[in-house]
């Protein structure tokens, strides 16, 4: 953010302050957002956005993150849903096996659980990078080089997720909340990588001459 970090006078609160109650309400519209399950992608992928806009000193606000969110919902936004909870159900179905006591279980549950945390992974990073508001292979393409060649952010995005899935165990309530750190962790983790360029919002339109599709806001 360009604005400075200092209180003004008589002002309770300063921006840091301000924009993690933003930070948690945006991720209470995420929660909610994400209950169909097969719109969790493209909820978090939303709040990312929406907290990537804060560098430019744009609103961190419900009302923009249902603004963005609206212009959203495309089908492949769906396909990538249905895709995730298809991942998600498989990989539990395969750690129920290796509990059945079948030979060579243990070995297969942790290539099982392995797998899935290499998906989680891509994926979560997919949500945080600009491009999955409009193309989600590209997204995802770009989330699995990363994955790889940015194994320490590869390790925050998991701790981001493991310490999101903590606190909704504590206490439910919180997972109406944690969403919103989750996505943060995800647009810093991305953010910080070098030649990183931020994609505008917006659905995708064609650009003049070259047939190219890009964003716009």
């Amino acid at each position: 953010m360009n604005g400075g970090q200092a209180r003004e006078a008589g002002e309770i609160f300063g921006p840091r302050m301000t924009l993690f109650a933003d930070v948690l309400s945006v991720g209470v519209c995420t929660a909610f957002a994400s209950l169909p399950i097969v719109t969790l992608p493209a909820a978090l992928s939303t709040a990312c956005a929406v907290l990537r806009g804060a560098r430019e000193d744009q609103p961190v606000t419900a009302t923009r993150y249902l603004a963005v969110l609206r212009r959203r919902l495309r089908l492949g936004d769906l396909a990538a849903g249905a895709l995730s909870l298809t991942g998600a159900l498989l990989l539990w179905a395969d750690l129920a096996l290796a509990r059945t006591g079948l030979p060579g279980a243990p070995l297969f549950a942790v290539v099982a659980a392995a797998i899935g945390g290499y998906a989680a992974v891509v994926g979560l990073r997919a949500c945080g990078r600009p491009e999955s508001l409009t193309d989600w292979r590209t997204a995802v393409a770009g989330a699995a080089r990363d994955s790889v060649g940015d194994a320490g952010g590869s390790g925050l995005v998991l701790l981001a997720l493991a310490a999101a899935v903590l606190c909704a165990w504590m206490m439910l309530p919180l997972a109406f909340l944690a969403p919103g750190p989750l996505a943060l962790a995800l647009t810093a983790v991305d953010v910080r990588m070098p030649t990183r360029t931020d994609a505008p919002e917006g659905p995708a339109v064609r650009s003049g001459g070259g047939g190219r599709w890009s964003g716009r806001s």
